[in-house]
């Protein structure tokens, strides 16, 4: 089942690559007593991912925090090396955590896996943004295609 509005945020260890290397992120830690802005893409390195979803996040990322969220989050069906390239080649910095969801646990415990097998890619995660306040959900929007738009930065920075 989807996750929704209310629901409780499910807890999966995700992985992010730091300089001390590949370190363990509960997500039930990640958002304890927190308002947290998650946000998920079918993978690093694609082309709407690159262009468009992560660098909206990267943009607006003081403005997010200024409306409330401590953390912003990006995660994908990648490993934590590739998450952190990834990270780096845009320029993410501190703004945002880069989360890998290695075998898709995350996606699954989310209810919102997709097969992209058609692509070469496997399963993946749709892309999604959300916001988590103290492990709650308070805001679920979820791509019903490949466009960024309900889970865009703007759409998550109007609703905080």
């Amino acid at each position: 089942m989807t996750i929704r509005v209310d629901d409780r945020f499910p807890d999966v260890t995700l992985k992010s690559f730091t300089p001390e290397g590949v370190q363990e992120v509960s997500t039930a830690e990640l958002c304890a007593g927190k308002r947290v802005v998650i946000f998920g893409v079918p993978g690093a390195f694609t082309p709407t991912c690159s262009d468009t979803h992560l660098p909206g996040f990267i943009a607006r990322a003081g403005e997010i925090r200024d409306a409330g969220a401590e953390v912003i989050a990006c995660v994908a069906v990648n490993d934590a090396f590739v998450m952190g390239a990834w990270g780096k080649a845009q320029n993410a910095g501190d703004e945002i955590m880069m989360l890998a969801d290695g075998n898709g646990d995350f996606a699954r415990a989310l209810g919102l896996e997709v097969d992209l097998s058609a692509f070469g890619m496997g399963q993946r995660m749709k892309r999604f943004a959300a916001v988590v306040n103290d492990g709650i959900v308070e805001l679920i929007n979820v791509e019903n295609g490949p466009e960024v738009g309900v889970s865009s930065a703007d759409t998550v920075l109007a609703a905080l």
